[in-house]
């Protein structure tokens, strides 16, 4: 168990000021002579009397402590997670990613796993060590283990240049290193739903090299929520295994050389609703099968991720910086069941869709001067998607109604192709010893087969230093945020015209690049040495507004855009710790507006597009109000925790202009190490109940913008797990 009194604070000078888990920071930045002397390791001297291996160690910390001055947040908002917070999550380690994110303010929870981060769908740039994590493509599998996470940063608000593309939020990792890994574990967790999730962590420094590695394996009847409110779902067995390795070699005390890989394949089986009467006649189905029936439906989807980043950092004492070049490749496969598919919607189709990126991203920081450091870099990538289909469909009349038992075969193979590059400069300039200014200039370019367009964006903000206890920051972004690759052409729709796989509209402009302005104001308040709230607003003006909308069974989010967009809101945070307690709330609201879908219209209904281009709508994914809170108390030997999260908001109906109940879910959990075992050094139990009061809650209907299917949270469910520290 971590110490309860880390406050994850950094001391470099150029990296943000870091909080308490859950709570932001306004990232006042410090005088570069109030940053810790190098240690003499860094600076190239001799350790004589350090033990053998301590010079090593020392010189991989302060490299892993400079890397932050490199990119830091500079007058963004940050939300901070560390261990001690994992593991008061339900499930620790094995919780998924997005139930860690879900801990901090002004993040939503929304079906499929997703979540959004201050009213955006989508938009979140994963980094991982300083390095930006290729987009892959939009499923419902959790790619990002938990179990390699040493600490995790959220930044929102105005980003500063160097952040781009996607800019809603970048979730910051820090993997955990052999250095900072105590022990190998293995794990053993289960439970509820045939839960069943063996892990082994391990890890280890020798002379100049450091490692560490993850696998896991994670089986369970509830792989996708379920889309009725019975306890358990039918057809929902999910199957999936993840790997992750960290390799560092120590070529001097001033540069190493990393290498990041990871590799996840999930198979998920798609959950089915009993009863749905069949509406299509065809001529492959005997009029007696009495196997057409819902409920035996056996859609499914897998889903595969992998990618590697090699980085080269070098730190002096006035420059620092960092090279990658990185490689990712993604797909998702959707298979159908031709017969009951074509019954119950009159379509049944097989798709792969394949996502290939190379690309390569250099970052640097220098002191130029006592006052002032000066930051630039570029990043470039090259992404080639593909979308293979192999579609049964039947005709149809002039009236929209099925003209033959016959279905007809449709094979459609497509691809597109996107360049993304963006280069920036920027400077940190200390003014006084309390208030810094950051500001800087972006120039990115998205060129793609179906859309090119460029921008250049300026960023600025202020952080003041108003006293001890008080940081107040302000700031403003332009921001450019490309679209994915998905854009379906139009001689694709028009192989469908005429069948049961028709659009209503042949309508169909490229998906576009949006722009927009940002503004983001905050105050960091510590009230007492233990206590510290935070307070922060913001507000965004765009210009074809992203969006990502489900479409057909297959579960791969698509985009579209609004020609005008704008999203306000507040976020507020309380952290408490002291001894072994530790408090934290969060309280969060935002406020969406959109008008007129100005791009892949075809997706849409007609009379859905006539409205929302006549008036304004608020977008399905705004979740109006949400809160988590949580309390736990950990010494050595035991931990106990209660969390909580609220939700309401979420939008459906006809042009979202209803919304979802709210929810309310409470979770326990309560663990207990034994140090004196017979093998290994410690062996720790843990038990976790998730939805306490098992809390009946809808957060889809299957309506709404870019909505087609119902789910539900998941109900009460208890679980254990075995830890073996070696």
């Amino acid at each position: 168990m971590p110490d309860p009194h880390s406050s994850r604070a950094t001391t470099s000078p150029s990296a943000s000021t870091k909080s308490p888990p859950a709570i932001a920071s306004s990232n006042a930045q410090k005088r570069a002579d109030s940053a810790p002397p190098r240690s003499p390791a860094a600076g190239g001297q001799a350790t004589a009397q350090l033990p053998p291996g301590r010079e090593d160690i020392t010189v991989t910390a302060h490299l892993d402590q400079v890397r932050g001055r490199i990119a830091p947040g500079l007058g963004a908002v940050s939300y901070g997670i560390d261990q001690r917070q994992i593991q008061v999550t339900p499930g620790g380690e094995n919780a998924a990613f997005s139930q860690i994110l879900l801990r901090l303010p002004g993040v939503v929870m929304d079906s499929y796993g997703e979540v959004h981060v201050r009213g955006e769908h989508g938009g979140l740039t994963y980094r991982v060590n300083g390095v930006l994590l290729p987009e892959g493509l939009n499923g419902f599998g959790q790619e990002l283990d938990s179990r390699i996470i040493q600490s995790v940063d959220l930044l929102t608000g105005t980003l500063p240049a160097q952040f781009g593309f996607r800019t809603s939020g970048v979730v910051d990792v820090k993997t955990k290193t052999g250095e900072t890994l105590k022990n190998n574990q293995v794990s053993l967790y289960g439970g509820s739903y045939n839960t069943f999730i063996p892990s082994l962590q391990l890890g280890g420094s020798k002379d100049r090299w450091d490692y560490f590695v993850t696998a896991s394996y994670n089986r369970n009847d509830i792989g996708i929520e379920n889309p009725t409110n019975a306890f358990r779902a039918t057809h929902d067995f999910t199957q999936q295994e993840k790997g992750f390795g960290y390799l560092a070699y120590q070529l001097d005390d001033e540069s190493r050389v990393s290498l990041l890989t990871s590799a996840s394949y999930s198979d998920f089986q798609l959950p089915n609703t009993t009863g749905l009467p069949i509406l299509y006649q065809s001529s492959t189905i005997a009029p007696d099968d009495q196997s057409i029936q819902s409920r035996l439906l056996r859609n499914g989807q897998t889903e595969q991720n992998y990618y590697a980043v090699l980085s080269y950092q070098r730190s002096t004492d006035k420059m620092n910086l960092q090279v990658s070049p990185y490689f990712r490749y993604g797909r998702i496969g959707y298979r159908n069941d031709p017969n009951r598919d074509l019954a119950f919607s009159g379509i049944s189709q097989h798709e792969v869709n394949d996502f290939t990126t190379g690309g390569l991203q250099f970052d640097t920081s220098y002191d130029i001067a006592p006052h002032h450091v000066l930051r630039f870099g570029l990043l470039g990538q090259y992404t080639s998607e593909r979308l293979d289909t192999n579609t049964l469909a039947f005709p149809i009349d002039e009236a929209g109604e099925q003209s033959s038992i016959d279905p007809r075969r449709i094979i459609d193979n497509s691809g597109n192709w996107a360049v993304e590059a963006g280069a920036y400069i920027q400077d940190e300039f200390h003014i006084t010893p309390k208030l810094t200014f950051n500001y800087g200039l972006r120039y990115d370019r998205f060129a793609s087969s179906f859309h090119n367009e460029g921008q250049l964006s300026p960023r600025a903000n202020m952080v003041w230093k108003a006293s001890k206890t008080t940081t107040v920051h302000f700031g403003y972004s332009r921001y450019f945020a490309p679209p994915s690759p998905q854009y379906i052409s139009d001689a694709t729709l028009a192989k469908f015209a005429g069948t049961t796989n028709a659009p209503q509209t042949m309508l169909n402009t490229p998906t576009r690049v949006e722009k927009s302005n940002y503004v983001d104001v905050g105050i960091l308040q510590h009230v007492t040495r233990d206590y510290q709230i935070t307070i922060d607003a913001y507000g965004k003006w765009a210009h074809d507004q992203g969006d990502l909308g489900q479409f057909g069974r297959a579960v791969i989010l698509a985009p579209f855009s609004y020609r005008r967009g704008r999203v306000y809101g507040a976020e507020i945070g309380n952290s408490w710790r002291h001894g072994g307690w530790s408090v934290y709330g969060n309280f969060s609201f935002v406020k969406t507006w959109a008008k007129d879908i100005n791009s892949a219209q075809y997706q849409f209904e007609v009379a859905e597009l006539d409205y929302v281009r006549r008036h304004g709508i608020q977008l399905d994914h705004q979740g109006e109000f949400t809160s988590s809170a949580g309390v736990s108390y950990a010494n050595k030997h035991d931990m106990a925790y209660l969390d909580f999260l609220y939700g309401y908001g979420l939008r459906s109906g006809f042009a979202n202009l209803e919304k979802q109940p709210s929810y309310a879910v409470f979770n326990i959990g309560y663990a207990h190490t034994f140090t004196k075992v017979p093998v290994g050094h410690s062996l720790k139990l843990r038990a976790d109940v998730v939805n306490l009061f098992d809390h009946r809650y809808q957060i889809r209907d299957g309506s709404g913008v870019g909505v087609t299917q119902a789910q539900y949270g998941q109900r009460r469910g208890t679980f254990f797990s075995v830890v073996s520290s070696f």
